[in-house]
């Protein structure tokens, strides 16, 4: 055997074993059919699987280009569905502990990648094309939800890369609100303009019918598969089996004070004494101009505790108070939207979190809770009329959960759209752990002040 020859096995042996590992982790062994394919690229060489170029000659710099784009396409795919993937803060929903701007390291070992469901579509988009605007996707082939070994499970406090439960049907118009909250909220528009001056208001669930037909006539509506939904990144109060409850804003699980996270923010009011503060100091602690309204006399801001007695010790200041909703006062935007529970952001629960193989009773006092689980997370058809619920057209009393589900907060608590909105997040939704920052933006700055350098490579906690 020549040492051509032999270079090619020992190439095809190192190739082939990483191979094997790979489908014994993915744990479909249709692929090993691969290793035939592999066996021809790397000794017997009867096929040109690259077509695009020639195996002997030279080729010309485009076709190299070619080339390295199909090569380059290709890696940071598979490293983007099974190792980690970049993320980027939109929005202040966990500020202080993450910023607008700061870009995410994320790691798909942390709790194990999932198998795509939708593997057909265009390299590097979620959901949108980046000229034309349609969908970046097909349908074409669906594959089922389908999660790898990880390197462990996700925990209270942990924060969390996830698919947006509640973004499965879009407006196109309006696809920075979930559908469910624009149609509650044309329904209570509706219930306003109908029960003005009326001595017999009709309640919000008359009008559910009319709203939903009113915003699919006015509005391009589309479906996204659970891996093409937005990406959100909240901290993971609860998993499954635990009860969360939030009394004037702090938050209890399973009864016990949920620790308080150094960059947590909530809403205060800074009264003065009529004059203004300094807009330096608020820069020295790191507040955003956009953070920063003010009313007469006095501030409305989201601030971290420490910023709050910070700024309570400036010489111009009489008070910082946080601004929390008293108990008893009903929020209409909050899960499940039962009025009966007259719940609000700041005083909330308690309420369970479900887990594979657990079977609650189901009635009419809490269907509203696992309404959505069962009939679009865990795809039954539900259907209730009057005191009767239907699972898959049988009457039942009972209900045995297939998933594990958990509880999302944002740090901002003020200022974040999560679970209190739009409840459990199912865990096929979870895509990744933040592991550190590598870039961080601050669109309020300018020059090298656009970078946050300190905020570099710092470790997301």
């Amino acid at each position: 055997m020549n040492f051509t020859l032999q270079k090619k096995h020992l190439r095809f042996g190192i190739v082939a074993l990483i191979y094997i590992l790979v489908v014994i982790w993915i744990g479909n062994y249709w692929l090993l059919l691969g290793l035939g394919v592999i066996f021809d690229m790397y000794v017997t060489e009867k096929v040109n699987w690259t077509f695009w170029k020639r195996r002997d000659g030279k080729n010309s710099s485009l076709i190299e280009w070619l080339d390295a784009l199909i090569f380059a396409v290709i890696a940071v795919t598979l490293i983007n569905i099974f190792l980690f993937q970049n993320y980027r803060i939109p929005t202040p929903s966990m500020e202080k502990s993450l910023l607008i701007g700061d870009h995410l390291f994320v790691s798909k070992l942390a709790y194990g990648p999932r198998m795509p469901n939708t593997p057909i579509a265009f390299p590097f988009t979620q959901h949108t094309m980046p000229i034309t605007k349609g969908k970046s996707w097909s349908n074409l082939v669906q594959w089922p939800y389908k999660r790898l070994v990880g390197c462990g499970k996700v925990k209270n406090n942990d924060p969390i890369v996830f698919n947006f439960p509640a973004g499965d049907t879009v407006v196109i118009e309006n696809q920075a609100t979930a559908y469910d909250e624009i149609v509650r909220g044309t329904a209570r528009d509706m219930q306003a303009r109908d029960n003005f001056g009326s001595a017999n208001p009709k309640p919000v669930s008359y009008y559910m019918a009319m709203a939903r037909q009113e915003v699919w006539d006015r509005n391009e509506i589309i479906y996204r598969p659970v891996d093409r939904r937005d990406n959100y990144v909240k901290r993971c109060i609860g998993i499954p089996g635990d009860t969360i409850t939030i009394r004037s804003g702090k938050v209890y699980v399973n009864g016990v004070p949920f620790p308080e996270n150094e960059g947590q923010q909530a809403n205060y009011v800074i009264s003065t004494t009529g004059t203004t503060i300094n807009p330096k100091a608020f820069e020295r602690l790191g507040i955003a101009r956009s953070d920063q309204g003010m009313l007469s006399s006095s501030y409305y801001m989201p601030l971290t505790r420490q910023n709050a007695e910070v700024i309570a010790k400036f010489v111009n200041v009489r008070e910082v108070s946080p601004v929390i909703a008293r108990m008893g006062e009903y929020d209409p935007r909050m899960f499940p939207y039962d009025p009966s529970l007259v719940w609000n952001e700041d005083n909330y629960g308690p309420i369970w979190i479900p887990f594979r193989g657990a079977t609650v009773r189901l009635d009419s006092s809490n269907i509203s809770f696992y309404a959505r689980i069962i009939d679009v997370y865990e795809g039954n058809d539900l259907r209730i009329e009057g005191n009767t619920i239907y699972i898959n057209n049988e009457p039942s009393t009972s209900y045995t959960f297939k998933m594990d589900y958990y509880w999302m907060m944002g740090d901002n608590r003020h200022n974040s759209a999560d679970s209190r909105f739009w409840g459990f997040v199912p865990e096929d939704h979870i895509v990744g752990k933040p592991k550190f920052i590598w870039l961080s933006i601050n669109k309020e700055g300018k020059g090298l002040k656009k970078v946050r350098w300190g905020r570099m490579f710092k470790k997301v906690r």
